[in-house]
Parts: C-alpha cells; structure tokens; sequence
C-alpha cells in the first residue's frame, strides 16, 4: 500500500524542511551529485515528481527554460516556491496523471528522487508507464535512498519495481563513495527502447 496523504502531511507538520536539505551538508552533496549527473547542459521542460521543499529545484531550475514540480504537501509547495520562484509548483497527490509543461509541451527531464518508496508496486509500473508513454524522448534521472525508509517499499526494490516496468535502459552512475554515500543515482538518457 502507499503512504497515505495524512502520512506526507505529517512528515512536515513540524517545518518545511523535515530531512534537512537546507542545512544538512550530506543533503548539500546529494543534491549537489543530482544536479551534476544530467547528462544535458540545458533542458526545455523538466517535471520534478515529489518535489519537497524545492532544494533539488533550486539548483537545476536555472538550466531549464520551464521547471514544474509537484507535491502533495502544500507547506512543501509553499517552500519551494520561495526556494525557486523562477519554477512552477503544483499540489498533486500521485497516483495521477502527470502535467505536461507549458503549453502542453513535452517534458525532457524526468526527476524522481527519494520518492518512489512512497507508492506501491502497481503505482510504481502505471507511473513508469505513464512516463514512456507520454515523453518518450525524456531524460530520467532517479536518486534513491539506500537505508530504511520506513515504507512497505524500501528505496532499491522501488526502483527495481521502476526500472523494470519502463521500456527504457536505466544505468547506475558512479557516486562518490558509492554504497557509503546512502544513495544510488539510476539514469535513462533519451528515447525508450
């Protein structure tokens, strides 16, 4: 089962950065390394799926001609927002069907990062489905986290799920310390196979 709504709201029930991306100098480097592995300089449309806080937004946005992240925690979108004011947020609860960018335009990035774990097996596939099927040209970058989520899914056996259901060619980059670091980067740069 995914996490419920009640559950994400409860995460930030306490402030706007619940994981500590603003302040936390192993969040900096992750988010850094995210920002880093994009495989293009510059993108028309990126879709951000769960974006939090909009620290992962605040540093890919401005190589972005349009930027849309979606959350289903509005005190999350009211952070982002302020973290970058040149993007566009929109409260979603997914499972959904996933905006299109500006003028129904495609999207050609794809970020997922630590939110897989928070859908179940049958979301996981009808999300990767939904994404090749609707931007099948798009770059998809997934951060996953390697501890204990607390979640049905943990972060690996997520993005397993996801891999597998998508027509696309995933392939793990290097990271740091690999393993040691806490996370894993998976890339699928450009069309489905």
């Amino acid at each position: 089962m995914h996490v419920s709504l009640a559950h994400l709201e409860a995460i930030y029930a306490d402030g706007d950065d619940p994981w500590g991306f603003r302040s936390s100098p192993y969040e900096h480097a992750r988010l850094g390394a995210v920002a880093r592995a994009l495989p293009r300089a510059r993108y028309a449309s990126a879709l951000e799926i769960g974006c939090g806080n909009g620290e992962l937004a605040r540093r890919i946005a401005p190589r972005c001609d349009a930027y849309l992240g979606v959350d289903a925690v509005e005190a999350a979108l009211e952070a982002a927002r302020r973290a970058a004011p040149s993007a566009r947020f929109e409260r979603l609860f997914v499972p959904a069907e996933l905006p299109a960018g500006p003028g129904d335009a495609e999207h050609d990035l794809i970020l997922l990062s630590e939110v897989l774990y928070f859908l179940d097996a049958p979301e996981i596939a009808d999300l990767a489905a939904q994404i090749d099927r609707r931007w099948p040209q798009a770059d998809i970058l997934c951060c996953t986290w390697l501890g204990a989520s607390g979640n049905a899914l943990e972060g690996e056996a997520a993005l397993a799920l996801f891999t597998h259901a998508s027509r696309r060619s995933f392939r793990r980059l290097p990271v740091g310390d690999g393993d040691a670091d806490g996370y894993r980067l998976d890339l699928a740069a450009g069309a489905v196979q």
